[in-house]
């Protein structure tokens, strides 16, 4: 299983437990991913370690000083060696 991390900018966009979406947008040396419809974001991801799966489960979403960081499992993803 693998984990990611995205940003939200506001809250309660989703919630633990909630399945969602995700959609691949690339750069020139980079993938990003984007939680439908456009509620949070994900860093720059290297094409080495781009994900394969589309639907993911939000296992928990964080407020801190910098926003709102949502967290999402993907099943039969291996986690990234960075």
């Amino acid at each position: 299983m693998r984990q990611m991390q995205f940003k939200m900018e506001r809250p309660g966009q989703v919630s633990e437990g909630d399945t969602v979406t995700i959609t691949e947008s690339i750069l020139p040396s980079n993938y990003y991913y984007t939680i439908n419809p456009a509620v949070a974001m994900s860093g720059n991801i290297p094409f080495r370690n781009r994900l394969l799966a589309r639907e993911g489960k939000v296992v928990s979403v964080v407020e801190n000083t910098r926003g709102y960081y949502v967290t999402v499992a993907f099943e039969g993803e291996k986690e990234c060696e960075d």
